[in-house]
């Protein structure tokens, strides 16, 4: 009992010390400036929308109105191994916060242990004991509430990265999946070109035959069609390559998937009015370096309290014997308690490097904080520029694909005239297919600037109808 008391009247009286004169040192964090324009260059027309958090994003991809894509992205969401390994890192952040956590408490062990000494032949020595030992060190100077801080703070970067990751991966899926559409949409584009370009050869033949046209005709027509069916392989390769890569996106070996062709674009999301001016806080890789900036600041803390000096309070109790059985029969009880203080009065310069190591990595933060939010802005800035020019593109590019229609019609009509050869036939043919085929890309490139756009501000905008 006068163990116990003891130990209960120096803990509370360390406590108390503690309570008392408990400081934290170091920098309290303050976000550093970064640059925040009030307007981007290319949001003419737009309002600002209050900001909301990058983790309250929302499924931005429904708006491509596309059902296989919902199913390819929140497959690849649940299943990509690049997204495995970030979850991974995350529960490893956790697990380090938790861990420093634990400072805050006191440490209780238990020993037992039994020795003989033989001292001479007639004396033989034996002893044994066993004890508890408790021991705290009260946060006087706050190096763990710093080193919670910082590992608090890695948490939130961590969990950031885990969204950035997915984020990453989302787009991606986006991205290969309107490749695949466009590549299926230009084969059917080609192949109803092939079917015409067959025809315009078996004319020219029959011209041939009946002397209206040179030999030139025919072979002209031959080498424009077999240019077309050697196209054909080109897209077949490149829509191979495509699928395996969402094959890898959604965590399958390729030999297990495959998408049904469909030469269906999905549909190009209508731009929201209005698109928050405030959005780059949101971005995952935005939070992680802000985040980072957080954790650093703190470790300048941590670095800093190494200078003061630490201070403990220890208690031991426990019973000794000469063999084990004494321990538990007739054991003789001994307890110790005390505090303790340590400094450490040279170090040969490892304290004034570790602090000034810290500041170097907050700078170094800091600086990686701007320049990711001036990375943010240009690929908004990027993204509405892109959006707009292409918006405007595929206006005139649907004009131009018009007229290429037209002009290969009026040729046509000549060419059976015998008014032309059939050069001019197969110029205004590839003029047809190149635009039919630029069209294709127009609108997967704006597909892309959706996505794009959506990645830039963090995880894009709310879908109409969606709660």
């Amino acid at each position: 009992m006068a163990l116990i008391k003891t130990l209960r009247h120096s803990c509370a009286t360390a406590l108390a010390a503690g309570l008392l004169s408990a400081c934290t040192v170091g920098p309290d964090y303050q976000p550093p400036a970064v640059a925040s324009p009030e307007a981007l260059k290319y949001d003419s027309g737009w309002q600002q929308l209050p900001a909301q958090a990058w983790a309250e994003s929302g499924q931005w991809w429904r708006a491509f109105g596309d059902t296989a894509l919902n199913t390819l992205v929140e497959e690849a969401s649940d299943n990509n191994l690049t997204l495995a390994q970030a979850e991974a890192r995350y529960r490893a952040a956790l697990a380090q916060q938790q861990s420093s956590r634990s400072g805050y408490y006191p440490e209780l062990g238990a020993r037992i242990s039994q020795s003989r000494n033989d001292a001479s032949d007639a004396f033989v020595n034996e002893r044994s004991s066993a004890s508890l030992d408790i021991s705290w060190e009260p946060d006087l100077w706050g190096r763990v509430r710093r080193q919670v801080e910082a590992d608090n703070a890695a948490l939130e970067g961590s969990a950031a990265d885990l969204a950035a990751a997915r984020l990453a991966i989302q787009v991606a899926v986006v991205n290969s999946y309107i490749n695949l559409r466009a590549l299926d949409l230009q084969h059917e584009i080609l192949q109803q070109t092939l079917a015409a370009s067959e025809r315009s050869a078996q004319l020219t033949h029959n011209q041939y035959g009946a002397g209206i046209v040179s030999r030139a005709d025919v072979i002209q027509a031959e080498t424009q069609l077999q240019s077309q069916r050697s196209d054909l392989y080109d897209l077949q390769a490149q829509r191979a390559i495509e699928e395996n890569t969402v094959a890898a996106l959604l965590g399958r070996a390729p030999v297990n998937f495959s998408l049904e062709p469909a030469p269906l674009m999905p549909e190009v999301p209508a731009i929201p009015s209005q698109i928050p001016g405030q959005l780059i806080a949101r971005r995952p890789d935005v939070v992680v370096a802000e985040r980072a900036v957080a954790s650093a600041n703190a470790s300048i803390g941590v670095a800093k309290a190494a200078w003061l000096p630490s201070f403990s309070i220890s208690a031991s109790g426990g019973v000794n014997g000469t063999v084990l059985d004494d321990l538990w029969n007739s054991p003789a009880r001994f307890w110790s308690v005390g505090p303790s203080l340590a400094q450490t009065l040279f170090d040969g310069g490892r304290r004034r490097a570790a602090e000034d190591a810290a500041i170097a990595r907050y700078d170094e933060q800091v600086a990686a904080y701007r320049q990711t939010v001036l990375d943010s802005l240009r690929d908004v800035e990027n993204a509405l520029a892109t959006t707009a020019i292409l918006k405007e593109k595929a206006v005139q590019q649907d004009r131009l694909v018009q007229l290429a229609e037209e002009n290969e019609r009026v040729i046509k009509n000549r060419y059976q005239s015998g008014l032309v050869s059939f050069l001019e036939v197969a110029v205004a043919q590839n003029t047809t297919l190149n635009a039919r085929r630029t069209q294709v890309n127009v609108t997967a490139n704006q597909l892309a600037a959706a996505a794009e756009l959506a990645a830039s501000i963090g995880g894009g905008w709310a879908v109409e109808g969606e709660d």
